[in-house]
């Protein structure tokens, strides 16, 4: 849901997904200056209790708390934020919620509202009709989880760790797996198949007359699959995938009943500790008997474990290309295929961008991808990275995406965490839940385009936008046209996460090679100049920078 209002010169625009509300708004820079606005204060209330708090922030006027204590929040309402763009992760689901941007004016410690607008929203549902949107946390290097547990890890802390990292994703899972009952079927493939929790799940469906068939990668992966089989009562009606000619890389389960298929469990997640705990990872329930039929014929497929070239031939014969950009319905497109053709089609997607631009990169950015990141122009690009490059390249890639990331409209995020000592205000932060994580933060697979516009599109599921996930691997993507409610469930999550590493790689760059006792906290400005930035490419009111832009697309301008 979204709402955007005006009161005189000031625009705002709230953007409600289930766990995230992303807030924008605009004042013209003679107002700042005339009334020595020094930032933003927000206030949020909830219908359901009443319940009125100010959003708060970690960084202080030096003037008024010259010695924050570490990982504490600060309230807006002293502290103002000093920026045109936040978002309240506090929220819950299927709630209605009143927000004030109020604009302070005055100095430090004697700050008075001068200017506000006031959004209501209601969150969405986590099961949206057809469509039901699942995120993890994604984030165990996050300050909320060093206060809240110390950065012990889970299997330490126990349920709670878990469930404040499942974020609701695994019990989706369970829930989906719960609705079965006898004379059901259900029909997996996964990557990575190792999840006791998940094992129980699907032998306690078993009991109760429900016919489970589970695929899983019998190759780089197999040797670890194979070994959180042994001895587990799921065993026999699993099999391994063992002719692919790449990885098995999909994650997707078809429920069936009366002979037809129902609706699917997709998204980017491997079942594993670290896949639904640790790094990010997002799962899309489709309930939609045509498209759950397409998933249900291509496991068919798999489960004859054809090798790569009849798979490929097969896989095109099933699943044509859609066609853009006249299908505003819910479609996919299945991998192994026999070209680079489907790679192309979410290059010219990517490209056709008129105001913004979101995609992640687990494991680099394709050269596709960079000549459409690699423009100078009024479209927002946004790129979430858990690295720079990958294998023998990285140093070449990396370089490149250093090199494109300096454009005024490229918005570059790559994972990492905060690592620093007792010198400063934040906690030191974990960064995986177990010692053997491969991915360590970014492993979501998904591209919005234009989602704030009146047909935003969404590419999600198990591809890495590489030429590997198109021409070798088992992989499968939804393409989702025009729902304004799941895109803006996609883009709240994709800025929560963006936001979030973004500050560290900035922080990490900021302090890197700096001794304990020289380093010194950034506070807020003092003065209106906080609009300026620290040059003319960093103001949020010069033409061309991506502050510009961001201010004028995140107010729904």
């Amino acid at each position: 849901m979204r709402d955007a209002q005006a009161d005189g010169a000031m625009k705002a625009l709230a953007v409600a997904g289930n766990y995230v509300v992303l807030l924008g708004w605009d004042l013209p820079q003679d107002q700042i200056r005339s009334e020595k606005i020094l930032g933003f204060a927000i206030q949020r209330k909830r219908k359901r209790d009443g319940e009125v708090i100010w959003l708060g922030g970690m960084k202080t006027f030096e003037a008024i708390e010259p010695h924050p204590a570490q990982g504490v929040m600060f309230s807006s309402f002293d502290h103002p934020f000093q920026t045109f763009q936040w978002a309240d992760y506090s929220v819950s689901p299927d709630q209605k919620y009143t927000f004030r941007i109020v604009a302070m004016g005055g100095e430090p410690g004697d700050l008075e509202p001068k200017f506000e607008v006031t959004l209501k929203v209601k969150t969405e549902r986590v099961t949206k009709g057809k469509h039901a949107v699942f995120f993890n946390r994604g984030a165990i290097a996050s300050q909320e989880y060093a206060r809240r547990f110390q950065n012990k890890k889970p299997s330490e802390i126990g349920p709670a760790a878990y469930e404040w990292l499942s974020r609701g994703l695994i019990e989706g899972l369970e829930s989906y797996i719960d609705q079965t009952k006898a004379g059901d079927r259900l029909r997996g493939a996964f990557y990575e198949f190792q999840n006791t929790r998940i094992f129980d799940r699907l032998e306690a469906a078993r009991g109760r007359g429900v016919d489970v068939k589970i695929l899983y990668d019998g190759d780089s992966a197999g040797e670890q699959n194979t070994e959180a089989l042994e001895n587990q009562a799921i065993a026999p009606v699993t099999k391994p995938r063992e002719h692919s000619g790449g990885f098995a890389h999909n994650k997707f389960l078809v429920f069936i009943r009366d002979e037809e298929a129902k609706q699917v469990w997709t998204g980017s997640t491997n079942l594993t500790e670290n896949g639904i705990f640790g790094h990010s990872n997002n799962a899309h329930i489709v309930r939609d008997e045509t498209l759950a039929g397409q998933y249900l014929a291509y496991w068919n497929l798999l489960d004859r474990d054809l090798t790569l070239s009849p798979t490929a031939t097969q896989v095109e014969l099933q699943n044509l290309l859609p066609v853009l950009p006249e299908n505003t319905d819910t479609e996919t497109v299945f991998s192994p295929r026999s070209s680079l053709t489907a790679l192309d089609w979410y290059a010219d997607l990517a490209a056709s961008a008129e105001r913004g631009l979101f995609m992640t990169f687990a494991f680099g950015m394709n050269g596709r991808f960079v000549k459409t990141y690699d423009q100078i122009d009024n479209v927002l690009r946004f790129a979430l990275m858990e690295k720079k490059g990958n294998g023998r390249q990285y140093k070449k890639q990396a370089a490149e995406i250093d090199r494109i990331r300096r454009h005024p409209n490229i918005v570059v995020s790559v994972g990492a965490r905060v690592a620093l000592n007792n010198f400063d205000r934040w906690l030191a932060e974990t960064a995986q839940v177990s010692d053997d994580a491969h991915v360590l933060y970014v492993h979501t697979k998904y591209m919005l385009v234009d989602p704030l516009g009146p047909s935003p599109t969404l590419v999600v599921g198990s591809a890495n936008f590489s030429e590997g996930s198109t021409n070798k691997n088992d992989e499968n993507m939804l393409i989702i046209r025009g729902n304004g409610p799941v895109a803006d469930i996609y883009l709240g999550e994709f800025m929560r996460l963006f936001t979030h590493y973004s500050f560290r790689e900035a922080l990490a760059r900021q302090t890197a090679g700096t001794p304990p006792q020289t380093w010194k906290p950034n506070f807020l400005v003092p003065s209106p100049a906080w609009i300026d930035g620290f040059g003319p490419g960093s103001s949020y009111y010069n033409p061309g920078t991506d502050r510009f832009l961001r201010r004028l697309y995140f107010s729904g301008q």
